[in-house]
């Protein structure tokens, strides 16, 4: 391999970029919006000209990159590097692997971002060395990783662990994939997002109402809020953990996993908050028996899982 690789998380909100020496650290990272609501070749001009920035502020030519990567939302065929479908994005049958390529000229590997979350902390990070692992990444949207006897299960025609859209509440709330009461329309930050709306509109003030103003907010104005003690805030979380509890009860009676891993931003910013919060909870959603032999955990790679992923998905597309 050449001496470096450059790794992307592309978010319904933001994409962020990294480059990775030969040893495998992060020598230079980058972040954008992602424009999402712009039309699909804005994102795809954002993705570029974060790669293009990533060179040129480290001062190195894209002849010394081995391969670039990306984890991003949805149902992606990691074989033909098409997106199927991306309830966050604007890709509907989107050849993205064909377009970076003939940009940059060198190998592109994407995968769903979940999948590649959970492939970076199993690979790297809190999961090393266990066998069965699921894994739940908060972000915009909700995905979900599994580590089935030591290997990632991606599904038939990779569409499997969709955990982010099970339905927990048939008569729920209108989720970004069409269905209703989706663990992301609840627990995700555009699922809290909606919530705080929904209580502006009720004639209730919040702290996070210029932040919720222009769409989804940020995760430290989240952590503000709450640190704060805003009522309208701390509610929209307290909901988010109590379905978390719920999913990750019913994930941990159909797995019985190792250990149940939350990642993404929502966790970078306030892990240990929702941790408490889940686990005060989530034991009236598990087979006692199940329960005891499983370890939750907040992802050691903080915000960081997708792309020691997408690192990992170069690893086992070229080597070492």
């Amino acid at each position: 391999m050449n001496k470096y690789t450059i790794c992307l998380d592309i978010g319904g909100t933001k994409i962020l970029g990294a480059i990775f020496d030969q040893e495998g650290n992060i020598v230079h990272r980058l972040k954008k919006k992602t424009r999402a609501s712009e039309g699909v070749t804005n994102v795809e001009e954002t993705i570029v000209s974060v790669v293009r920035e990533l060179l040129s502020n480290f001062g190195i030519s894209k002849e010394q990159v081995s391969a670039i990567a990306a984890g991003a939302p949805g149902i992606i065929n990691d074989d033909t590097g098409i997106v199927l479908f991306s309830p966050n994005l604007p890709w509907r049958n989107y050849a993205i692997k064909e377009s970076i390529e003939r940009v940059f000229g060198v190998p592109f590997f994407i995968g769903n971002d979940a999948n590649l979350g959970i492939l970076g902390e199993w690979t790297f990070g809190a999961a090393k060395g266990l066998n069965h692992v699921v894994g739940l990444f908060i972000g915009t949207g909700l995905g979900g990783g599994l580590i089935i006897n030591g290997k990632l299960y991606s599904g038939h025609q990779y569409k499997g662990a969709e955990f982010g859209h099970m339905i927990l509440n048939v008569d729920g709330p209108t989720c970004n994939c069409g269905q209703r009461g989706c663990l992301e329309a609840f627990s995700s930050k555009t699922g809290m997002t909606d919530y705080i709306l929904q209580q502006i509109r009720h004639g209730r003030t919040t702290l996070m109402a210029e932040a919720v103003s222009e769409g989804v907010f940020k995760s430290k104005d989240m952590r503000n809020a709450y640190e704060a003690g805003d009522e309208v805030m701390i509610e929209a979380i307290d909901r988010a953990c109590l379905y978390l509890a719920v999913a990750a009860g019913n994930l941990v009676n159909m797995f019985s996993p190792e250990m149940l891993l939350f990642g993404g931003g929502v966790m970078e910013a306030l892990g240990e908050v929702f941790l408490q919060k889940i686990l005060a909870k989530v034991n009236a959603y598990c087979l006692p028996s199940v329960r005891e032999s499983v370890r939750f955990a907040v992802a050691e790679l903080g915000d960081d899982s997708i792309l020691y992923g997408a690192r990992a998905l170069i690893i086992g597309n070229l080597g070492s």
